[in-house]
């Protein structure tokens, strides 16, 4: 379930004021080049590094697509097109009418995010399918140097309505890689833990979907996914290698409801050298539009604490009685103690009435009131006494997945925020399906999330859900949009009915979930046995590797899950939490193996200092890392927190060794890693 002022160059901009552009040099044939007229009629694109090649033709009548990566093939002959079911099919009987070769170079800054600078540089080509009865599709490929996306053109004229009965877009890989995925169509939607298979064992999958093998990582999401249906992806024939573009349903069958002349979500394959590559790819954010929002200094990236985590574990209750957790003396305690210990938020879940109505998430009404607190808990009080603090007061929105009731009363609960000064809210859409008939990633989703965040942007209100439609670099349009849940998080290893995550779970994330977007994970557990309460749960890791998780899983909006008295019990340890930044000038993926570690270096935004995480799955291990991120010349005292001497995250989590060294870019530190281990670096900038 569920910034102080910036430099010099943020405030008073949006993104559009800090592009600027780079000379473009002509298109010539190494870029897009159109071969002889010919029955196939192929053209080809190149990214800008020339590395990746992507083919286009007509064949045999049929629109299809191929790529290379370094001049191997990833993706041989695939089929493009749409099936309606009001009007006869696109998918088939093709001409190229026309097209248009593309190239863009521009720079963009992210108002907050991982990295500062960006960088929008592809080449492409815009085409006009024409069908034998005269009907248009567009199609446009980008191919940057991390990948391609392309996305289509429906036809028709603005005000044609139009069935969408079927996306014929294909992706037939060129070898049966190794998949990294979570299926798609089920009762948890994307709580799921990762299966490891071959490509040709996938049935149904979610995006996105990593793959690797013969010398390269990729992976297949979208991009932008607004007015239409998520993409998931299935195999038509069994134990193939061919997958294809599944659109979530509608409850009567309609894959999606669309306009003449509307453009679809891009449909990206991400494309490296190996998976550390790949988790920095920046191809997602790239294809979605620039800010709308301008100035988005309310949005604020930070840290927070909250009444959540008893709960998850049994100690408190959401709903009222003798062990609510939501109580006035209890969150002007949480207040007091974020404001001791610098963390800038406290959420608040179980506020608001309606938590003591029997299975909300099921009953197909909503009972909650999001206007009005429950008695035990004082809103007037409550928020004067965290500004009087300092303190940013994080609102909680449950809807128990019941979308017509919550968006009924979205306006009012905004209202009720605004009154209070509530400028960050973490959403709910616990359940199976929304309003008991339409999948949690269909059209009908898409387009009822798309309004809270269009909502919560005039009130100039971030926003972090869960159970959320996924991440697609929305967050680049609408910068309120900071943070979503989308995959299984700490909460089930303190609380799901379920045992908890296997200690390789988060060195999954970083090549899978997290190609998506920023993830609210939750992070931060300093006490590891929950049995009296959770027989079933643990949490598989140690000290370490929670604090290396706040550098290995990028959010602006980082949680301190545990209760305070746990954090006093380490306060050597909790000095890591009170100073990693949750804003970066620039983030780096120095090593990862899919599964078995990750290693991640970050920059804050605020100075010079550096911060890296590196975790392992339930294996120990000894990483070589070398320090050549670091600035050249330049001087950092290492705060190291590591593994302690006999560390395993099934016998002696807590154990954590706190140490110091002076070290340089020409440095390598061994990062001894105790099994479900990690290790966390401060580099404090000494000159």
């Amino acid at each position: 379930m569920s910034r102080n002022a910036r430099k010099a160059g943020r405030a008073g901009m949006g993104e559009g004021a800090m592009m600027h552009r780079w000379a473009v040099p002509a298109l010539v044939g190494s870029m897009v080049s159109a071969a002889p007229a010919a029955a196939q009629e192929w053209r080809s694109i190149r990214s800008p590094d020339g590395r990746i090649v992507v083919d286009l033709a007509v064949d045999k009548g049929d629109a299809v697509y191929r790529a290379s990566f370094k001049g191997r093939p990833i993706l041989d002959r695939s089929k493009l097109g749409f099936r309606f079911k009001d009007a006869a099919p696109l998918d088939t009987g093709f001409r190229i009418l026309k097209a248009q070769p593309l190239a863009h170079d521009a720079a963009w800054q992210q108002p907050w995010g991982e990295r500062r600078q960006m960088r929008e540089r592809y080449n492409g080509l815009a085409i006009t399918l024409a069908a034998v009865d005269g009907r248009t599709l567009g199609v446009e490929f980008r191919v940057f140097d991390d990948g391609f996306g392309f996305r289509y053109t429906l036809p028709g004229a603005a005000g044609d309505r139009l069935i969408v009965g079927d996306e014929a877009t294909e992706f037939h890989f060129a070898h049966n890689y190794r998949a990294w995925s979570i299926p798609a169509y089920r009762e948890k939607y994307s709580e799921y833990e990762y299966s490891r298979s071959a490509l040709s064992a996938i049935q149904t999958a979610q995006t996105p979907l990593t793959l690797e093998g013969d010398g390269i990582a990729l992976a297949v999401h979208e991009a932008a996914l607004v007015d239409f249906p998520s993409m998931n992806l299935r195999m038509p024939d069994e134990n193939s290698r061919t997958l294809k573009a599944d659109l979530s349903p509608w409850s009567n069958g309609d894959r999606a409801r669309v306009q003449g002349g509307q453009a679809t979500p891009w449909r990206v394959v991400m494309v490296a050298d190996d998976a550390a590559h790949l988790a920095d790819s920046t191809i997602v954010l790239n294809l979605n539009e620039p800010n709308r929002l301008g100035d988005v200094a309310w949005a604020v990236p930070q840290k927070y604490i909250g009444i959540f985590w008893a709960m998850h574990t049994g100690l408190l209750t959401w709903e009222p009685g003798p062990r609510l957790g939501a109580t006035t003396d209890r969150t002007r305690q949480y207040i007091d103690w974020a404001a001791a210990h610098g963390i800038k938020g406290v959420l608040v879940e179980g506020w608001n009435v309606g938590w003591d109505v029997p299975e909300w998430w099921k009953n197909g009404h909503s009972r909650f009131v999001l206007d009005r607190a429950q008695p035990a808990f004082d809103m007037p009080v409550v928020s004067a006494y965290a500004k009087a603090k300092g303190v940013n007061l994080i609102g909680h929105h449950e809807t128990g997945g019941q979308v017509k009731d919550y968006l009924a009363q979205l306006e009012p609960a905004l209202d009720y925020y605004d009154r209070y000064g509530v400028r960050s809210i973490k959403l709910g859409y616990v359940g199976t399906k929304l309003d008991l008939t339409e999948w949690p990633d269909g059209q009908y989703a898409v387009e009822a999330f798309q309004k809270v965040v269009e909502a919560s942007a005039r009130h100039r209100i971030a926003i972090f859900p869960h159970e959320p439609v996924k991440d697609t670099g929305l967050r680049r349009t609408w910068p309120n949009l900071m943070s979503r849940e989308g995959a299984r998080g700490q909460e089930y290893n303190g609380g799901s009915p379920d045992t908890g995550n296997a200690p390789d779970h988060t060195t999954i994330l970083p090549f899978t979930r997290l190609l998506s977007g920023p993830f609210d994970y939750t992070p931060g557990v300093f006490h590891f046995d929950y049995r009296a309460t959770r027989p079933n749960n643990r949490v598989p890791s140690t000290l370490a590797n929670q604090l290396a998780l706040y550098v290995v899983l990028y959010s602006p909006v980082q949680m301190a899950v545990d209760l305070p008295e746990h954090y006093d019990e380490h306060p050597g340890a909790f000095r890591f939490i009170r100073d990693v930044p949750t804003d970066w000038e620039q983030s780096r993926t120095l090593q990862g193996r899919i599964g078995d570690y990750a290693v991640v270096a970050r920059q804050d935004r605020a100075g010079p200092d550096w911060y890296l995480g590196a975790i392992t799955n339930g294996e120990a291990r000894t990483l070589k890392v070398p320090l050549d991120f670091l600035t050249k010349g330049r001087r950092y005292e290492a705060q190291i927190y590591a593994d302690g001497p006999g560390a395993d995250w099934r016998t002696a989590p807590e154990r954590i060794a706190i140490s110091s060294r002076t070290v340089t870019d020409v440095d390598m530190l061994d990062l001894v890693l105790a099994p479900g281990g990690g290790q966390a670096i401060r580099f404090r900038a000494l000159d």
